[in-house]
Order: structure tokens, then sequence, then C-alpha cells
């Protein structure tokens, strides 16, 4: 299972935040990558930094023959197009795309000057408006190094005890 996670709090090209992820959807299937299933858009908060406008968020199950790798700079084409500018971390964007998970492959980034991929996504427990939309479309996910549901660690995030 490929899982990748969607943001958006600005308006750019593409439009609204909200357009900003339907037509980031559209553009991956343009670029070879086959669209499985597709959460709810979530209005939500910023996380971060508070002082900006809220997100719209989602989380899409997808296939590829891409590499990893070749996924995350396909994807990174696709922020450009929709007006991404780096800048600022957990700051305002047009659009944010992250692979959260990729076939269960655990790979964490090595100490190098250039920003490698780590996967799993490092910040998916911590992050409700992640967990929230990948309950929706994959309520039998667990995470590959923690081996827990999306519920568990929502749960966990909110304070609650387990089932």
């Amino acid at each position: 299972m490929i899982l990748i996670a969607l943001g958006s709090n600005l308006v750019g090209p593409f439009g609204s935040p909200r357009q900003n992820i339907l037509t980031a959807i559209a553009e991956m299937q343009r670029q070879g990558i086959t669209l499985i299933k597709s959460s709810s858009l979530m209005a939500t908060t910023p996380y971060g930094r508070l002082n900006q406008p809220g997100f719209i968020n989602a989380v899409v199950q997808v296939e590829t023959r891409k590499s990893p790798d070749a996924l995350m700079r396909c994807l990174h084409r696709i922020e450009r197009i929709a007006g991404r500018r780096r800048g600022l971390r957990w700051g305002p964007r047009t659009l944010d795309l992250d692979i959260l998970d990729y076939h269960g492959l655990v790979r964490k980034p090595a100490n190098t000057s250039i920003k490698p991929l780590a996967l799993p996504h490092p910040g998916i427990g911590q992050r409700s408006f992640v967990l929230m939309p990948l309950l929706e479309i994959a309520p039998r996910w667990k995470h590959p190094v923690h081996h827990v549901s999306a519920a568990l660690m929502l749960r966990k995030l909110y304070g609650l005890k387990p089932n």
C-alpha cells in the first residue's frame, strides 16, 4: 500500500486550497500514479505554526511503478506547478505532498547534506490531520515500525486509552 498525504491552505495556480488538492490528485494520475482510494477533504487547524489560515487535508492510496525516490521527485514537481515555494517550516503553502508509507518500506535518513526520504513518514503519529483521513481509507493499515493502527495512534495522540 502506498499512502500519500495532501495539504493546502493558500490559493495558488490551481485555485482554492480545495481545488489545489483535487487538481494535485488529477495531476498525480496524469504522471502515472494510479488512484486507488481517496479520503474526504478535511478542514483542519494548522500544525506547528498556528498564525496562518486553516488547511484542507486528505490522504490517498495509490499504486505506481515509480520507486519511492522517483515518486517523491514527481510529487515535488506537482508541488512546484501548484506554486509551492519552500521556506518557513510548517508555514503556509499552496500544496504539500508527503509519502506516508510505501509498501511498508522502512528507511531511515542518512546523515548527509541532502535530505533523503525517510519511510514511513516520521510525523504520522503526531498529526491528527493525517491520521483521520488515513483511518477513513485504510482502517486496517498498521504503522510499519510500531505495528499499530491509525486508530490507536489517534487515540494516543488525544490522550485516550486504547480499547
